[in-house]
């Protein structure tokens, strides 16, 4: 069964709490949190503070993405915030491996995001270093997007250069997640999936998510 994050970019910001107790009382495994700075994609999100905030309700691991410049500058106030997971785009990271280290020594996990145009095999020198890689499945920014379909190929490639070195590295899918291209996107090899406009415009969100925990079973 896939790990299950929903993306709290989707959420009811006027009823945040609300949305973040359904997380908690659902089958979904994290809270995918998306950082935007308004300069590595066009459009701002939310900071350290509101994250801070959902942390004291939430109850779930916090896979923390940022869509950032210079996201070197901020690693120890994200782990302060409550960051479990801290994802850092391969595209932004001039110095990679430093940043990989920072995070790891912050006392959280490591992950790198590729861009839809990025080919996996950058990941080459850094892979075995990394507790996560996350593919954007959309051009990223904005949710709602329509899935590029060139993702699933990504999404076996990197598979077979993680087992080809017998390391665990998780494969998280983030942009256009449907039940209906989930069962495709577990099978090429991807261990958590993002869903967002998927889980929080569905009638009843709780049962949307416990049927995507339920794909590949």
């Amino acid at each position: 069964m896939p790990i299950i994050a929903p993306s709290i970019l989707s959420a009811d910001f006027l009823n945040l709490g609300r949305d973040i107790e359904m997380v908690n009382n659902s089958e979904a495994d994290w809270f995918h949190l998306d950082v935007m700075d308004g300069r590595f994609v066009p459009n701002i999100s939310y900071g350290m503070s509101i994250i801070s905030q959902m942390k004291k309700a939430a109850k779930k691991t916090f896979d923390v993405h940022l869509m950032i410049v210079e996201p070197e500058k901020y690693i120890t106030e994200f782990a302060k915030a409550g960051a479990d997971i801290l994802t850092v785009h391969l595209e932004a990271s001039t110095h990679l491996h430093r940043n990989i280290q920072a995070i790891k020594a912050a006392g959280m996990k490591a992950g790198v995001a590729l861009n839809p145009h990025t080919p996996v095999h950058m990941l080459d020198d850094i892979l075995c270093d990394l507790d996560l890689v996350l593919i954007m499945s959309v051009n990223p920014g904005f949710g709602g997007q329509k899935f590029i379909d060139h993702s699933i190929q990504k999404i076996r490639q990197l598979r077979k250069m993680i087992e080809d070195r017998g390391i665990d590295t998780v494969i998280e899918v983030d942009g256009g997640v449907t039940l209906e291209n989930a069962p495709i996107l577990v099978k090429a090899g991807a261990d958590a999936l993002v869903a967002g406009n998927t889980v929080f415009s569905a009638p009843d969100p709780v049962e949307m998510i416990k049927k995507l925990k339920a794909v590949g079973k």
